[in-house]
């Protein structure tokens, strides 16, 4: 019995979230003999698949899934986002985030909340008793909040990531051996702090899981050379979530969940040489480098992950597209990519949503005007270099999905059916009685 089970004498609800970024469904439902731990809370409490949202990114599921609404509300679609009314773009951090976090809530009403390893989390936040911000941050020191976590950290050799250029070798031994440690150390601080830390939320998430997905998953799906080591690595995440679930008091309900699904990748396919080439951008420089490299002739431009602007007059400085022409001009892309074929012979695009079908609220000024969600093996990148291939590879052999995600919830009267990332967030409040109005969110509680 930790200090956190002695300084506890109330009856109130508590519930632990564990992200496990990017970890599909499919993998952990279909090898439920090497997964016994999330198999246990599949059958003692309820789990499926769940769909992500779009665009399916970390730095804009994060953020959705921990307030339970859209980019349009949170202002985050992804790792690059762009200055309303400027070329200017910029890579969005916690406080970029503009909707109430689930542990903001939390604290208004009295409640105690520790935070550690989310994505899109950095600076980290006073207002909770301890945060460790996760991805994106740039290192340990300004990271975690207050200071003797960091002192605490640091003699774990806690890492924020895993170092991904590892995972760019031929020879994947060292990245392998990087994830292992990088999941070792975030397991032992969870731990610690599940069982000493006074808590109704404790909030914590492995990316590492991600990372391995990025460098592996095609050898676990395609029997390649680490299928192996890939799944040596899943049956230690799968230890570490039944010791936490050990470790949690029994008032305390768990809830496991992805961000987004993985596939094995295929091709990197890079819209804006697409663009290029099809007449739709164009550069005012033979050495383009970013976006305010483009010319007034350009009709649109892509960010990733699949996300499509149009050089709109009167939005964007240099704009081209007249406001009267928009829905043509756009319907003219939608078409043009749910047409582009990779050199498989095979469609790239499974679907392209519009803006108003997936983006509401008062940040969706600098919402994309249309978001291609990829059909599995093609993996949209962007870039503003002119003269480069449309089709290439390279060290990254899986790829996000939309589809595939997971979530487990350690109690049987939780109904998840068809839901989505949206839902988590109203469900972790139900969960801790805390009011909250349902317009305010774009999902439902499953409980």
């Amino acid at each position: 019995m930790g200090l956190f089970d002695r300084l506890r004498g109330d009856d109130n609800p508590r519930v632990a979230f564990i992200g496990v970024d990017g970890v599909p469904y499919s993998l952990l439902s279909e090898h439920e003999d090497r997964f016994p731990n999330f198999a246990a809370i599949a059958e003692e409490g309820t789990a499926s698949e769940i769909s992500s949202i779009v665009p399916p990114e970390s730095s804009a599921c994060w953020p959705s899934l921990t307030t339970g609404v859209n980019p349009g509300e949170t202002g985050v679609y992804g790792f690059q986002d762009r200055e309303v009314g400027t070329y200017d773009t910029y890579v969005p951090m916690g406080r970029e985030v503009q909707a109430d976090r689930v542990w903001d809530r939390v604290q208004d009403e009295g409640l105690k909340a520790t935070v550690m390893n989310v994505p899109v989390t950095f600076p980290p936040q006073r207002n909770v008793q301890r945060m460790v911000s996760g991805f994106l941050s740039p290192d340990l020191e300004k990271a975690a909040y207050p200071d003797d976590v960091r002192d605490y950290l640091e003699g774990l050799d806690y890492r924020i990531d895993v170092n991904p250029k590892l995972g760019h070798e031929e020879d994947k031994a060292a990245f392998i051996e990087d994830a292992h440690e990088t999941v070792d150390a975030r397991f032992e601080a969870f731990k610690h702090y599940i069982e000493e830390d006074d808590w109704d939320l404790f909030f914590g998430v492995f990316m590492t899981t991600d990372r391995v997905n990025h460098f592996l998953f095609k050898d676990y799906e395609r029997d390649g050379q680490y299928r192996e080591e890939f799944f040596e690595f899943y049956e230690k995440v799968d230890d570490y979530i039944g010791r936490l679930r050990e470790a949690l008091p029994e008032d305390v309900t768990l809830i496991v969940a992805s961000d987004h699904g993985f596939t094995s990748l295929d091709y990197e396919v890079h819209f804006n040489e697409w663009l290029r080439e099809e007449g739709w951008l164009s550069f005012g420089t033979d050495e383009p480098e970013e976006l305010g490299d483009i010319s007034d002739e350009t009709r649109a431009y892509s960010f990733i992950p699949g996300r499509f602007y149009l050089n709109l007059e009167g939005r964007e400085p240099r704009g081209s597209v007249p406001e009267d022409e928009y829905d043509d001009v756009r319907d003219e892309l939608k078409a043009d990519l749910e047409a582009l074929e990779g050199p498989d012979g095979k469609k790239v695009v499974d679907r392209v949503v519009e803006k108003e079908a997936a983006f509401r609220g008062d940040h969706d000024d600098i919402a994309p005007d249309l978001v291609a969600i990829p059909n599995n093996g093609f993996d949209l990148k962007s870039g503003f270099k002119a003269d480069s291939e449309i089709f290439t590879t390279g060290p990254r052999n899986g790829m996000h999905s939309f589809d595939d995600t997971s979530l487990y919830i350690d109690d049987p009267d939780a109904s998840i059916g068809d839901a989505d990332l949206f839902d988590i967030a109203p469900t972790i409040l139900e969960l801790l009685e805390v009011e909250y109005s349902r317009s305010e969110l774009d999902g439902a509680s499953l409980i």
